[in-house]
């Protein structure tokens, strides 16, 4: 007799090929359910109903289709156990060898702007998970497949094995199994819990070489049952990307974000950017970025809001670097990056889509905020010095963002739309002012200072002046503000004053 499988997904990539290998290749035969169903029959391949085959309709809107003993059974039957098979033949249940499921898409759902309770409530699915958990149970007998992914590596288990799924495959598609049932089921979780539950769960992507240090092991894990981030990003050359690679490649995610209308460039060194700039091209961008600190450039992390070109790619190849990511990179660009193989280089269309919360481990427990995701809006900020023309306000807003995205205490000196001196994790707010004030030397007369915490004195405004800044942007909000403000208009500052503090720890 054939051998059954049941397909039943609501993503349905890839379905259609594995069904007609199934049929083609290995005599299976076929039930599906619901709009599956109907695919493969468009497909021109052969398939019986859900409903046909247990002799029950769907019923409930579709609610009910598979939870019957004629599905279950043929999942669960142990093929070794007498008693089991005696009972599908008493039942006329057929053993099913293969199932493919994939789940109602409840997270992509709850993603969506305004969707309501019952909408989302609506997403859970039932019977996917129960048949999900089923046959990762029975590994022993069956193989079960929840991701399009698998469907190329199960065909190759078949032809490799006289049409049979090792029983190694079985087990590591049954963990896939579970774990997709149990990231899917936080997923519901924590969305009916709201604040009053924070659920926290992972698949394990990858283990790492080690950690920050190489004491410390490591593992990546993807969150969600759909790659997004990170884990969706194609990495065309170079080594494995290691913790702290993953790390400053998402703080310079973070700061390229900002940046959507113009070509823009950020290189970061332990999280901080050592270089930021915007450029009438991306590889103009790129240049100044380097030229702002090409010191610490060495080794950094390069994130461009634009596809790597030729021009670009020739620049970057130029002194060392660890990683670069982009939307995209040309052909003509890649073959130019082969060249330095060591280098990462990834693509990543969607920079700007970042994780809504931040957390952090504690003693005990962990902490759960919001990401800092608030728009820099110029149009709100308080002018209490001076009067700043267009471009000055151009000016104090890329360096307002590039100061968000440092350390704190942060200061960050820019020109001409490229930053000059970064004081980054000081534990007073004068000494990051002097270490970018420093940094930028003779650069900083005519130059923007942006602050990501007001001035609680007026003596890091004083040395700003001195050191020929003349523009300021910072959140205000001290009891001394006006020590700063008086200070800022007798020295002939522009100050602006925007409201919003960005600490970042």
């Amino acid at each position: 007799m054939a051998r059954l499988a049941l397909l039943s997904v609501s993503n349905k990539t890839g379905i259609i090929d594995l069904a007609r290998s199934l049929v083609e290749e290995f005599d299976f035969d076929l039930i599906s359910s619901g709009g599956t169903a109907q695919a493969l029959k468009d497909a021109g391949l052969p398939v019986t109903k859900v409903a046909d085959y247990t002799g029950s309709p769907e019923i409930l809107g579709g609610r009910v289709k598979t939870l019957h003993p004629r599905i279950h059974g043929g999942i669960l039957a142990r093929r070794d156990v007498p008693e089991d098979i005696t009972d599908l033949e008493n039942n006329q249940i057929r053993a099913i060898d293969l199932v493919v499921v994939n789940l109602y898409p409840f997270e992509e759902t709850i993603a969506k702007p305004g969707v309501t309770l019952l909408e989302a409530v609506e997403q859970i699915d039932i019977g996917g998970p129960a048949m999900l958990r089923a046959s990762s149970k029975n590994f022993a007998h069956l193989a079960v497949l929840c991701d399009p992914a698998q469907y190329d590596e199960y065909l190759q288990e078949l032809r490799q094995n006289n049409g049979e799924a090792s029983l190694e495959f079985r087990q590591k598609a049954a963990l896939k199994g579970f774990s997709h049932t149990a990231s899917y089921d936080q997923a519901i979780a924590s969305y009916l819990a709201g604040t009053q539950q924070y659920t926290l769960s992972g698949t394990q992507l990858q283990s790492l070489r080690y950690g920050e240090n190489p004491h410390q092991p490591a593992i990546w894990y993807q969150t969600g049952t759909t790659p997004t981030g990170w884990t969706a990003a194609t990495k065309l050359q170079g080594k494995e990307l290691s913790y702290n690679n993953l790390v400053d490649l998402e703080a310079a995610r973070r700061i390229i974000a900002e940046f959507t209308d113009t070509p823009a460039a950020t290189i970061i060194k332990h999280t901080n950017p050592c270089g930021t700039a915007l450029g009438s091209s991306i590889s103009e961008a790129y240049q100044k970025a380097f030229n702002a600190d090409s010191t610490s450039a060495f080794g950094g992390i390069v994130a461009l809001n634009r596809p790597i070109d030729a021009a670009t790619a020739s620049e970057l190849t130029k002194t060392f670097l660890e990683c670069v990511v982009a939307p995209s990179c040309d052909p003509e660009a890649q073959e130019i990056l082969a060249k330095k193989s060591n280098v990462r280089v990834l693509t990543l269309p969607d920079l700007s889509s970042g994780p809504k919360d931040t957390v952090k481990a504690i003693a005990g427990g962990f902490l759960v905020q919001a990401s800092d995701d608030v728009i820099a809006d110029s149009s709100q900020w308080q002018i209490v010095s001076g009067q700043p023309t267009p471009d000055e306000l151009a000016e104090l807003l890329f360096a307002w963002k590039v100061c968000k995205h440092v350390k704190s205490n942060a200061i960050v000196v820019t020109s001409d739309r490229t930053t000059l001196g970064v004081g980054a994790g000081q534990m007073n707010r004068v000494g990051s002012v002097k270490i970018a004030l420093e940094q930028a030397g003779d650069k900083a007369k005519g130059a923007t200072l942006a602050s990501d915490g007001f001035f609680p004195f007026d003596d890091s405004v004083k040395t700003a002046a001195a050191a020929g800044i003349t523009a300021i942007v910072q959140p205000g909000g001290s009891l001394r503000d006006k020590d700063s403000i008086i200070a800022a208009n007798e020295l002939g500052l522009v100050m602006v004053l925007t409201g919003v503090r960005h600490f970042l720890h």
